[in-house]
C-alpha cells in the first residue's frame, strides 16, 4: 500500500525504469553496462516504492495517549518555551525520519483542529537546533477534551522540498489518521502540557500511530 502523495512519482518513476531497461537492452551490447543499467532502474524504483509506502496498522486509540505522529528516532525530549501558539513552557518532543522511514504523518490526538499554519523558511538539517522555527515547517494545533490543546509542526529538512498538510481549522481530526506527507524529508515536533509523563528516551525508535509518546 502506497501514500497517495507518491502516485504520480511512482508512476513518473516507473516509465524511467522501463525506458532504462528497454535502452539497455536495445542498444546496449556490452553485457556488463547493459547489467549496470538494470540495477540502476531497479534501485531508483525501489528506493522511490519504499519512501512512499503506507503499511497499514492495528491502531488501538486512546484519549489519555499521545502516540508518535510519525515513523523515526525520537532526538529531543526537553522543556522549551513554544513561541509560536500557546507563548509558554512546553515538553518538546522531536522525532527525526530517515529517508527509509514510512514518511505518513498522522494526528498524535484526536480532537477539533483549532489552528493549522504553513511557514515558508530554511532547509537546515532536521537536527539543527534552529530548524524547528526557521525552516520550512507546518504548525497544526489540535484540541482535544483530555490533554487540552496539543501543537504538532511538521519540519523540512535539508534534502525535503515539499510539505503537505491535510488539517484544516474547525474540522474533525482522528487520531492517528492521516493529516499529511514530508516528501523527502524529516522531522514532526510535538509539544505537550508540563505534566505530561513522557513515556520514550533520547534514541528511541518510534512507529507513528502506535508508539506512546505520552501519557497523563
Amino acid at each position: 500500500m502506497f501514500h497517495k502523495e507518491g502516485y504520480t512519482i511512482i508512476f513518473i518513476t516507473l516509465i524511467i525504469a522501463a525506458a532504462l531497461a528497454w535502452v539497455a537492452s536495445s542498444f546496449i551490447e556490452l553485457t556488463w553496462l547493459s547489467y549496470l543499467i538494470y540495477a540502476l532502474a531497479t534501485f531508483i524504483l525501489v528506493a522511490v516504492l519504499q519512501f512512499f509506502r503506507n503499511p497499514k496498522r492495528d491502531f488501538q486509540l486512546s484519549d489519555q495517549k499521545v502516540f508518535s505522529p510519525v515513523d523515526g528516532k525520537v532526538v529531543v525530549i526537553e522543556e522549551v518555551v513554544e513561541n509560536e501558539f500557546f507563548k509558554d513552557k512546553r515538553i518538546q518532543v522531536s522525532v527525526f525520519m530517515s529517508p527509509i522511514n514510512v514518511h505518513a504523518t498522522r494526528y498524535p490526538v484526536g480532537g477539533k483542529v483549532v489552528f493549522s499554519k504553513y511557514h515558508p523558511g530554511k532547509f537546515l538539517v532536521a537536527w539543527h537546533p534552529k530548524s524547528s522555527e526557521e525552516n520550512e515547517r507546518t504548525t497544526v494545533v489540535v484540541d482535544n477534551p483530555f490533554w487540552g490543546k496539543v501543537l504538532f509542526r511538521q519540519i523540512a529538512g535539508a534534502l525535503a522540498r515539499r510539505i503537505v498538510n491535510y488539517a484544516k481549522v474547525d474540522t474533525e481530526a482522528k487520531q492517528a489518521s492521516d493529516f499529511g506527507f514530508i516528501k523527502f524529508g524529516s522531522r514532526v515536533d510535538v509539544f505537550l502540557p508540563l505534566d505530561a509523563k513522557i513515556k520514550v528516551t533520547l534514541n528511541q525508535k518510534v512507529k507513528g500511530g502506535i508508539s506512546v509518546l505520552a501519557e497523563k
